[in-house]
């Protein structure tokens, strides 16, 4: 059977994007192989998925293990020296600078890394190399050239107007310009990314395949009131995904002081998650403010079926940000739930063809918490736009779009390989 080998820049624990893009392609008839990061005692360096899936992943660099060992013992000396100063001082301590020293080995660290992905890709023998997003396209080009098969480019983001990534801006630019179009089929997230793709790189539109979920019927549970013991009958407010920068996460704990009588829930990690914990103490909103690490892929459906309310409050702070139309809007639509969401194109799209919820101006902190009142108050209202996401559930899912990507694959690979996979 056609082998696809898929790279990363992630461990492969919660990438769901990627995880159904290789469970479509192995139902398909093709073996799938994904090259991702290995972090010792994290992730295991091979493993086969239950859909025969088979993962490989590569140590971030020779001496990981040691690096690994002195970074945790570092965070336990600061975690025990921050219990001893916490009533003087709140604020964790800053970073020490990086050195040009340091800078030169996290370098030299990365190209170990994407060498070994590189080495890696090559030794599974692959008819088609697909790549996940612009930090291992280079990778994945070179190894396609080496092996001498097409080249599949799938770009989650617009990495030259991204929030992280305008420091590198010029490079990514330079390399989606130089190697997009030598890609043998590409694929992006949304129609408003794809036009951009399409006229900044003269290639043909790229494929869109949206970031939904699989179609899974979750019934109604009280998971997170249990977990978290709320006491109180409100309605719940989720918010789960990425707590970073430029989400509009502030603004909705900040919302949540002036929306009485609801819990506000926040499912995820990231950059922000010191500053939303402050932010949260500072309000004295402990009570009805309430956090939950990031959890499996596998459980994240049952906790999302378990709250009233999906909030999307994403900021236009970058041009990724304007033509998102946002992974957790469609698990919300899976999980039936009522929506509150940034009036952004993409996102209105869906929401208004769909009637999903409600849209506020992005960044208007009284409008969300107006617009989250108004559902927390009205139990007609959330049952009315429950209805209407079980309606949008139906086609809003990873199922309904799922054949254009194996369309894609059989433009994209030899017809004799494709004859192979017994289509």
């Amino acid at each position: 059977m056609p082998t696809v080998s898929m790279i990363v820049w992630n461990e492969f624990l919660n990438d769901a994007r990627v995880l159904k893009e290789a469970q479509t392609l192995q139902a398909m008839g093709h073996q799938v192989v994904v090259h991702a990061l290995h972090t010792p005692g994290v992730t295991e360096e091979r493993e086969t998925l239950a859909s025969g899936v088979q993962v490989v992943r590569v140590a971030r660099s020779p001496l990981w293990k040691l690096r690994k060992r002195k970074r945790l013992e570092a965070e336990r000396n600061a975690a025990k020296k921050s219990e001893k100063t916490k009533p003087q001082s709140q604020k964790a301590a800053a970073p020490p600078p990086e050195t040009f020293v340091r800078q030169l080995l996290k370098l030299v660290a990365r190209l170990w890394t994407h060498a070994g992905l590189a080495i890696q890709l090559m030794r599974s023998r692959p008819d088609a190399i697909h790549a996940h997003d612009v930090n291992v396209l280079p990778t994945a080009w070179i190894a396609a050239k080496i092996a001498r098969v097409p080249l599949v480019y799938d770009a989650h983001e617009i990495s030259t107007d991204r929030e992280g990534y305008k420091a590198f801006r010029g490079v990514v630019g330079w390399l989606e310009k130089k190697l997009m179009p030598r890609a043998a089929g590409t694929i992006t997230t949304t129609d408003a990314r794809a036009k951009f793709f399409a006229r900044a790189y003269g290639i043909p539109r790229p494929l869109v395949l949206q970031n939904r979920p699989r179609l899974v019927k979750v019934k109604g549970s009280n998971r997170i009131r249990e977990e978290l013991g709320l006491v109180e009958p409100w309605p719940i407010v989720l918010y789960q995904g990425g707590l970073q920068p430029g989400r509009g996460l502030p603004r909705l704990v900040e919302a949540a002081a002036s929306v009485l009588n609801a819990y506000f829930v926040f499912i995820g990690g990231g950059r922000q998650a010191h500053e939303l914990h402050e932010l949260t103490a500072k309000l004295e909103l402990k009570e009805r403010v309430r956090f939950i690490p990031t959890v499996a892929l596998s459980e994240l459906p049952s906790y999302t079926a378990s709250a009233d309310i999906g909030v999307q409050p994403i900021e236009n702070t970058c041009l990724n940000h304007f033509t998102t139309d946002s992974n957790k809007l469609f698990e919300y639509v899976i999980a039936g739930l009522p929506v509150v969401a940034s009036q952004l194109p993409e996102i209105s799209k869906v929401v208004r063809n769909h009637d999903l919820g409600l849209l506020v101006p992005p960044g208007d902190t009284e409008a969300l918490a107006g617009a989250i009142r108004q559902l927390v108050e009205s139990l007609d209202l959330r049952v009315y736009y429950r209805s209407k996401a079980e309606q949008a559930a139906e086609s809003l899912n990873w199922e309904s779009q799922e054949q254009a990507l194996v369309e894609l694959y059989e433009r994209v690979l030899p017809a004799s390989r494709v004859a192979k996979a017994g289509r």
